[in-house]
């Protein structure tokens, strides 16, 4: 089942984008053997006013017609790290060719968006930056690669 973060702007050189690089090639190594992998991401452009409205038309255009999707927002629920590799690993068990997790911009996703995923996700009740919320979302799609292939990294 191949990955696909849909984004909403740019990740510029810095530690943020070093960490989520990290994760992305630890997760592409070991994801494939479980089935989940690789992982891309596909950024859409902001405008120079945040508008959910358009960001969301933008992100629509990226999603995978046949994609299952998994909204991160902070209305959404929470999960455990076991419990967001189980949900990934159903989905590859049922024959899910392509996964979109969302990301929205600094306003985050426009509700229909919201609505129409299969999945919300929140990491939390504190909001988070959108680069950090982005390699918080690669290390648990490693995380989940790493517990589906029973490695110590994850101990529970």
């Amino acid at each position: 089942m191949k990955i696909r973060l849909c984004v909403v702007g740019r990740m510029r050189q810095g530690p943020e984008a070093g960490l989520f690089h990290d994760y992305l090639d630890r997760f592409n190594r070991l994801g494939r053997g479980q089935g989940i992998g690789p992982a891309e991401v596909v950024e859409v452009e902001t405008g120079k006013t945040p508008d959910p409205l358009q960001e969301a038309r933008r992100l629509r255009r990226i999603i995978p017609g046949f994609a299952r999707s998994i909204a991160m927002d902070e209305r959404g629920r929470s999960m455990t790290s076991p419990e967001f590799a189980e949900l990934l690993s159903r989905w590859n068990h049922e024959g899910c060719a392509h996964a979109s997790i969302l990301i929205g911009g600094v306003e985050g996703l426009h509700p229909d968006l919201r609505k129409s995923a299969g999945v919300v996700v929140s990491m939390g009740k504190m909001v988070w930056p959108h680069l950090l919320a982005r390699v918080m979302v690669m290390e648990q799609l490693y995380r989940a690669a790493s517990i589906l292939a029973g490695n110590a990294y994850h101990r529970r």
